[in-house]
């Protein structure tokens, strides 16, 4: 275990977690004994200037040094860093960790006084329904099917690319759903999120033809109260799927605005009045793109007392918040940029209507600019962890596409690069952002993390960093059973519940566990990030909070025992090695095995 000075935004480290504007609080650094540290400044930047202020020595506990300052939190975001002084000179700790040179203050760590998002968020696991492919209730059979449909059984194979994939309807329902929420209850979770359930022309419904209604294909409107009073009578949440990027060229909206140059809904789009041509999502017509340059689009979408954005939330449904669909383009286009100011106001709104209203971004890419604005809560983690999580734990030969589109597919990389991966976006945002967003092994447009690693045992080990690592954990529905898929279109696979003996009985009784295992330990949801050790196939970080630790291994593959110095005796809580035990020289080793997660819990 190295000896490195730590910090990380944590209660451990920040124990006030929502201070208001212009509130002094005070922020810890812990270093190891033996560290090169002889003196510690913070450095902020209240109203863009540079000011430092010097720590002093707060505690000393096993031998670690803790040193506290006061921070004010100055302006909305404030920004500081430690400077940190020993015999060799000055070094810099900030969010992406020490350095001996002169950094950017993008890299700070940051306290956020805007309005917290809800507490519920933090201790949230969240289960992902592509209501077409999840279960089928009997009144489905009955159901006139709509033109563009092209029925198929629950066992008709799903088609990944070509030209009827969006079309292949298999009819799942939201009273279906009702009725296996027995299957979450034993998995574990807690909060059902479902993509969109208006109705459209298609089956992912992310071209809505209307946001007034429930789609009748799913149940209509009384299916959602049904659905919604199920969920909440187990003492769970359920998340909704919004469009803010766009709709589909059916709505109702749209079609006014196509047919008549002087309609008022004309002005929610881009349309080019000479031509009649209209700007849509990525160049596909059926998704014309929305205009947030108008106020009726913003009044119709938010704030209007009956708009879309709030009667979804209010009884009968109750929605507990909403996930943004395409939020990175929102509001973005050519030199407008209005998605900041989208983000707020939504923000603004969801917290009017309800105010433990959740509001998540979807981004396939650099989400950081985006995030710390009041606006979205969190965002979905492709990028931070996604990716780097494949690319770690990629295997076999057989190409599987980056679900970003990269082209060559998922590159292979060792811990080094997946480590600066997560830490270069983790450090961009605040610690409550960051925990906050989602983290993901895969979802309905990306392949199934069976497919990207290739077996159980490394499923297991990426469920294992899903349920320890910091953010909330989301499951698409079927990777406990361990379904595949290579790309997004090809893992919306019907779940078998008629098929029992396909299930991977040994996958699903990993994910039971360790979803236990995270609702179990505070460390695991409300704790900091310390990372301990890493080669190239083993990762070995704590989780710490006032509470207790808990010390988790990764490996990909066998290798070296790592041994590390300075830990107490622990318990395993997952993955059945050994307890750990110190040596006469204070060491614990860990298992040389792998693939393996192995999980203890600290005093």
């Amino acid at each position: 275990m190295s000896l490195l000075p730590h910090h990380d935004g944590s209660a451990l480290y920040v124990p006030e977690q929502e201070p208001a504007l212009g509130d002094v609080v005070d922020v810890f650094v812990r270093v190891p004994a033996g560290a090169d540290v002889r003196q510690v400044h913070v450095r902020t930047t209240g109203d863009g200037e540079p000011r430092f202020t010097e720590a002093v020595v707060d505690r000393t506990d096993g031998g670690d040094v803790w040193w506290r300052v006061p921070v004010e939190a100055r302006n909305p975001v404030s920004n500081y860093r430690f400077l940190l002084t020993g015999g060799r000179g000055h070094r810099w700790l900030n969010a992406a960790g020490i350095v001996p040179h002169d950094v950017p203050d993008n890299g700070d760590f940051k306290l956020v006084t805007y309005a917290p998002p809800p507490a519920w968020a933090r201790d949230a696991v969240i289960y992902q329904i592509f209501p077409d492919r999840f279960a089928r209730s009997a009144a489905a059979e009955g159901r006139e099917l709509p033109d563009w449909a092209i029925p198929c059984d629950w066992d008709t194979p799903v088609i990944g690319r070509g030209p009827e994939t969006p079309y292949q309807f298999y009819g799942g329902d939201l009273d279906g759903i009702t009725g296996r929420l027995d299957h979450l209850d034993r998995l574990g979770v807690n909060t059902v999120y479902l993509t969109p359930i208006f109705p459209a022309r298609s089956n992912h419904r992310y071209d809505a033809s209307s946001f007034d209604t429930v789609d009748p294909l799913l149940g209509g409107n009384a299916a959602l109260a049904r659905l919604a009073d199920a969920v909440r009578a187990r003492g769970w949440r359920l998340l909704g799927d919004i469009t803010s990027n766009h709709t589909g060229d059916a709505h109702e909206w749209f079609t006014r605005a196509a047919s008549d140059v002087s309609a008022p809904e004309r002005e929610l789009y881009y349309f080019d009045e000479v031509t009649g041509d209209y700007e849509s999502w990525n160049g596909v017509k059926s998704l014309p793109k929305l205009n947030w340059g108008s106020a009726e689009l913003r009044r119709r979408f938010a704030t209007a007392e009956d708009s879309l954005l709030r009667r979804w939330l209010r009884p009968p449904y109750g929605l507990d918040g909403w996930r943004v669909d395409v939020a990175n383009m929102t509001g973005r286009r050519g030199a407008d940029a209005y998605t900041h100011e989208v983000a707020a106001l939504l923000r603004r709104v969801v917290a009017e209507t309800r105010a433990d209203g959740l509001l998540l971004a979807e981004h396939g890419h650099d989400h950081t600019g985006d995030l710390d604005r009041d606006g979205w809560h969190g965002t979905m983690n492709y990028v931070g962890f996604t990716d780097p999580v494949w690319s770690w734990l990629r295997h076999g030969d057989d190409p599987v596409p980056n679900f970003l589109g990269t082209p060559g597919g998922v590159p292979r990389r060792d811990a080094d690069a997946v480590l600066a991966t997560m830490n270069a976006y983790r450090s961009l945002v605040s610690w409550r952002s960051y925990t906050h967003s989602w983290q993901l092994l895969g979802s309905h447009d990306s392949a199934r993390i069976r497919t990207v690693v290739g077996d159980a045992a490394r499923q297991e080990v990426a469920a294992g960093l899903l349920a320890t690592m910091p953010g909330t954990p989301v499951i698409f529905a079927g990777d406990e059973l361990g379904l595949t898929g290579t790309n997004g279109e090809g893992s919306r696979t019907p779940m078998p519940w008629h098929r029992p003996e396909t299930w991977d009985a040994a996958t699903f009784a990993s994910y039971r566990a360790l979803v236990a295992l995270r609702r179990a330990e505070p460390a695991l949801r409300h704790g900091g990030l310390r990372w301990l050790h890493h080669d190239a196939d083993t990762l070995v970080f704590l989780r710490e909070a006032p509470t207790g630790s808990v010390l988790v291994l990764a490996r990909r593959a066998p290798g070296a025992p790592v041994r590390l110095v300075g830990l107490p005796a622990g318990e395993n809580v997952h993955g059945g090695a050994p307890a750990l035990r110190p040596d006469a020289d204070g060491a614990v080793t860990l298992p040389a095995d792998g693939p393996t997660f192995q999980a203890w819990r600290l005093p």
